[in-house]
């Protein structure tokens, strides 16, 4: 049995960025807006419940669960590759950590072919989405959907200890990453309200959806987009067994994300046509870029045992869980309200890099995302990881079934720029972490061991250990070259009434989460199916002087 229905505009995923389409262009009362989630309901306490974040990560429930192929570069390990599959998407399973990227990320998209995707016409659109209760400054909105807060606001020692360390090694301290100055060590922001997950869904959907122009489709699976000539004129969904048809009077609105997107692209005919032929799907479009430029950030965890009982290591046991949910429950304070990364980094690898390119993310436990230990006692981490790769991969369907996952390979540290910027992380790392401010808590390292000393040696040991930062990307992006998929008005090229609206279309991926350069482009986007965008700014951007010749400002030469 099939049913049709009509709308103005179909919006696919209520994730991150689609959540943000579906309900900026609700706004208007006369038009209908139909947006489609193959995922239910974010209402779990462990979605809500900050500290949580691992459980809805590790759940087949809320996770899409996609692996890549044997990664050639990384021993042939498949690594994960999760994606939210619940109302809100990623921003439901995610870190919460609200990182922009760098200003110049943005005009490096600009100067790829990305037209009017330079940083001071993004950075209105960040601010519109913000409601930054750390941060008052021309840089950060105060006004938007979207809480941005400091969680504990770093009452453990040991995320201060992190900061001056950092200082001690020659670097500067920042008081906003995401303002005037990325560079340095400082205070981590968070999408966290009132101690609350501040997904997508509950900045956004939670108030549109009582519209009655939205209607909000939950445990629909989008099968395939429909053309008539080139013309994007609907979708077919299974809901519960049933085929559904839904048309799209005005626009269809692909909101997937980095794997997602291009995977409905091809399973509906959009693509490199040796890619669907081999896959038994009937081209409608050759679209050559469609899926490949895929995009990552690796990262891997610096480990030491603490000297002094302030961890979390302590706070694993099923009692202490018991006693930080309860007054979550009741307060929304304590450990539960915090992603427990409250303190971070962004530096330079080497003199010669204009903008930083390692990021850092300190926690104040040696703790795997799932909440286990690899030793009795107590113990830190700090994440790191090269920010900027080179390295180029892809997603392909493999079946004109869109419920067969395609092929993903990253081809992660498939070049030696990327390895040396690994090596670099961990010779910067271990300065950083052997200065004063941390002798009062460094013990003994956990990993890496301190005989990891040639290339050779760092490299087995990143190729071991290395793991993904979750942040895909680039799989439709944006240009005028052979390869873009989608032209600066994130419209698919060739084809009309169809866009893009994701991580997918980055040219290249920022210094930084992701979270919040998709909300930021989910809001732009918006605005430009409206055919309207907000007035540029002019915002001045730190950049060291001396650049090109020192690794940091506060050392001459590295």
């Amino acid at each position: 049995m099939k049913k049709i229905k009509h709308y103005d505009y179909i919006v696919i995923g209520a994730g991150s960025a689609g959540a943000i389409v579906a309900s900026r262009l609700s706004e208007d009362p006369n038009c209908t807006v139909l947006l489609v989630e193959y995922g239910g309901s974010d209402r779990s306490i462990f979605i809500r419940m900050p500290s949580a974040l691992g459980i809805p990560m590790n759940s087949t429930k809320y996770n899409w669960g996609f692996k890549s192929a044997p990664e050639p570069y990384l021993n042939n390990r498949r690594m994960n590759c999760p994606r939210g599959k619940v109302l809100g998407g990623t921003s439901s399973i995610n870190g919460m950590v609200y990182v922009r990227g760098h200003a110049h990320d943005y005009d490096e998209w600009e100067s790829r072919g990305a037209v009017g995707w330079n940083y001071q016409s993004c950075l209105p659109y960040f601010k519109k989405l913000e409601n930054h209760q750390c941060v008052n400054s021309e840089y950060t909105g105060r006004d938007g959907p979207v809480a941005i807060s400091g969680g504990n606001n770093m009452s453990n020692p040991l995320y201060r200890a992190f900061i001056e360390a950092g200082v001690d090694a020659g670097y500067r301290e920042t008081e906003d990453y995401n303002g005037y100055r990325q560079e340095g060590f400082g205070q981590k922001f968070m999408n966290v309200d009132q101690g609350i997950r501040a997904s997508t869904s509950h900045a956004y959907l939670k108030g549109a959806k009582k519209r009655s122009n939205l209607t909000l489709l939950k445990h629909a699976l989008v099968k395939k987009i429909h053309f008539s000539e080139k013309i994007a004129t609907g979708v077919q969904c299974e809901i519960a067994g049933t085929t559904h048809e839904f048309t799209a009077r005005r626009e269809v609105i692909l909101c997937a994300g980095a794997i997602g997107s291009p995977h409905l692209l091809q399973v509906s005919g959009v693509g490199s046509g040796a890619v669907l032929q081999a896959a038994g799907i009937k081209v409608v479009h050759e679209l050559p870029g469609v899926g490949e430029n895929l995009q990552d950030h690796l990262e891997f965890n610096f480990q030491y045992r603490c000297k002094q009982p302030l961890s979390l290591n302590n706070k694993l046991g099923l009692f202490n869980k018991a006693l930080i949910g309860a007054q979550w429950l009741l307060f929304k304070t304590g450990l539960g309200r915090t992603n427990h990364f409250e303190s971070c980094a962004f530096i330079r690898s080497k003199a010669g890099v204009k903008w930083p390119d390692i990021q850092y993310h300190f926690l104040p436990g040696a703790i795997t995302y799932d909440g286990g230990v690899a030793f009795k006692g107590h113990g830190f981490q700090v994440h790191v990881g090269h920010n900027k790769p080179t390295s180029r991969g892809h997603v392909r369907a493999i079946s004109a079934d869109i419920k067969q996952h395609p092929e993903i390979l990253f081809n992660y540290l498939a070049t030696e720029h990327d390895r040396q910027g690994f090596r670099d992380c961990v010779h910067l790392t271990r300065e950083i972490m052997a200065q004063p401010a941390m002798d009062a808590y460094r013990g003994d390292v956990i990993q890496p061991l301190a005989d990891a000393q040639t290339d050779e040696q760092i490299d087995a040991f990143i190729r071991e250990s290395v793991d993904s930062a979750y942040h895909p990307a680039g799989t439709c992006k944006i240009g005028v070259d052979a390869m873009a998929v989608v032209d600066s008005d994130l419209r698919v090229r060739g084809l009309k009434n169809l866009r893009v609206i994701d991580s997918s279309v980055f040219p290249t991926v920022p210094n930084g989460n992701l979270n919040a350069p998709t909300m930021m482009l989910a809001e732009r986007g918006a605005d430009l199916i409206k055919g309207t965008t907000a007035p540029s700014t002019s915002a001045a951007v730190y950049i060291d002087e001396q650049w090109q010749t020192r690794q940091r400002e506060c050392v001459t030469v590295q």
